[in-house]
């Protein structure tokens, strides 16, 4: 992996954060196809790995507070686990127009990292038994891949089971 390298344009929030951090990132793009029904499982085919290793951002209300989610492609998040790595006690998913305009980004591009409001954020600890993860670098068809614990730091994440089946 290489010291971050910018993407066209001068890069996004996330790349822009990862960069700024000094984190050692490498960028994948590939053509996003708008029809494709889950843009996470669109991703690891297009990079030619895991979907345990490909990880979607779900923005998510605990207790009427915005929280981030993590979790692989492959499975879905668990709310009930969410809100107790928190400390909280019910989760909802967020309305998506919240979870954009609380971001900055789209649905579909949102990242866990330079987020125009940082808010809690957990990783499910699935990601700290694998050498790199790969998640959404701030668009649709860009993905930034990172070690684990550059993510959790660069996050201000706590790690936790919060992915279901």
């Amino acid at each position: 992996m290489g010291r971050g390298k910018k993407a066209a344009g001068g890069g996004t929030p996330a790349t822009v954060a990862a960069t700024a951090a000094g984190v050692a990132y490498t960028l994948h793009s590939y053509e996003h196809d708008p029809a494709a029904p889950s843009y996470g499982e669109e991703a690891a085919r297009a990079l030619g790995t895991s979907p345990d290793r490909v990880f979607k951002t779900l923005v998510a209300e605990v207790d009427g507070r915005l929280t981030v989610g993590v979790v692989p492609v492959a499975g879905s998040l668990g709310l009930k686990a969410l809100a107790a790595a928190v400390g909280g006690k019910r989760a909802v998913m967020a309305d998506p127009a919240a979870a954009e305009r609380s971001s900055g980004y789209v649905r579909g591009g949102i990242s866990p990292l330079g987020q125009r409001r940082p808010l809690p954020t957990v990783v499910d600890a699935s990601a700290a038994r694998l050498p790199t993860v790969f998640v959404s670098a701030g668009r649709r068809g860009l993905e930034i891949e990172l070690a684990p614990a550059e993510l959790v730091r660069l996050t201000g994440a706590v790690l936790a089971p919060i992915a279901a089946a």
